[in-house]
């Protein structure tokens, strides 16, 4: 959240903000209601008068999350006309931008799974279901792309995005990003 726009959006944006900077620094589990309205500027009453429960406002980000990834496909589809490998390139350049801030805390969906064990849960399902069309949408690029045994390379693809992630989540390799652009590069030139 940046703070000039805390008095310039409404309550329930200054809310969203607020809970989004609040789970991608410390974790749903540790972010109190209290804290979310202190953040936003606002009351515990008004966070609650736009969110039934904590519960409903970590599916409402977790939406909104899923919704910045679709439109990252949508634009690069725009962008890469008829061009699946450069589509496939942006999406991992997407992924890779952030690995190597010191302020790296992981996937927040991976995070988030992490937190939330129960499998009926609505922001599990929410996540598992925009994880599901992320490989699908991996697939049909391949697909696209013609390379072979595109559902194998699309499995590989994720397996290098979402282990990036991680590796750059516990620091345990320098420069990840970099390197995870040099092996999906390597995977999809053929």
């Amino acid at each position: 959240m940046r703070p000039e726009r805390i008095p310039q959006l409404a309550p329930k944006e200054r809310i969203l903000d607020a809970a989004e900077a609040l789970f991608f620094s410390e974790g749903i589990s540790r972010v109190t209601v209290d804290a979310i309205a202190a953040k936003a500027k606002s009351t515990k009453m008004t966070v609650y008068r736009h969110f039934d429960s904590k519960d409903a406002l970590v599916l409402e980000w977790l939406r909104l999350l899923v919704e910045k990834y679709a439109e990252v496909f949508e634009a690069l589809s725009a962008q890469h006309i008829d061009d699946p490998k450069a589509q496939i390139l942006g999406f991992a350049e997407f992924i890779a931008h952030d690995l190597s801030a010191l302020s790296y805390r992981g996937c927040p969906f991976t995070n988030s799974l992490a937190e939330i064990p129960e499998s009926a849960n609505p922001a599990r399902v929410l996540i598992e279901e925009h994880k599901k069309r992320q490989f699908l949408r991996l697939v049909a690029l391949c697909e696209e792309a013609g390379l072979p045994e595109p559902d194998e390379v699309a499995m590989e693809l994720t397996y290098l995005m979402e282990g990036a992630q991680v590796v750059a989540q516990n620091k345990s390799i320098e420069d990840v990003g970099a390197n995870l652009m040099t092996m999906v590069q390597k995977k999809i030139a053929g």
